[in-house]
């Protein structure tokens, strides 16, 4: 299942030249998975409380094509494996059928108390 999110590009998202700045990519897909996460149920503030956060392990990127002011962006978030500890997921940023920006990202749940890795929730497994 692909979730989509949409995401239109402001002035402040971009360099000089009205490009969309490399880093705020990460912030887009970061807006796109908080959004999915949230719409399949998943409470990260229940989750804190209960001593478990989300982190990002690791994100492979690569930068396919330009985006520019004001361009209106459609975010696809794809879960691609899903392990008892790891969340692995596939992320494009397209404008219309143009893709732009590829990531792959690795997510884990850690303990707050320890920050040490921990299982993923049975009910966030279930959920997926």
């Amino acid at each position: 299942m692909i979730h989509t999110f949409p995401v239109r590009v402001y002035y402040e998202d971009t360099d000089m030249g009205g490009i969309v700045y490399h880093a705020n990519y990460l912030r887009f897909i970061e807006r796109a998975r908080s959004d999915w996460v949230r719409g399949l149920g998943n409470d990260q503030n229940a989750m804190r409380d209960a001593g478990v956060i989300w982190v990002v392990q690791r994100i492979e990127a690569d930068y396919l094509a330009p985006a520019k002011y004001d361009d209106e962006l459609l975010i696809e978030t794809e879960v691609t494996k899903l392990t008892p500890a790891r969340l692995n997921m596939g992320q494009l940023v397209k404008r219309g059928e143009t893709a732009l920006f590829r990531a792959h990202v690795s997510a884990v749940c850690i303990s707050s108390e320890t920050g040490r890795p921990t299982r993923l929730p049975a009910e966030i497994r279930a959920l997926l």
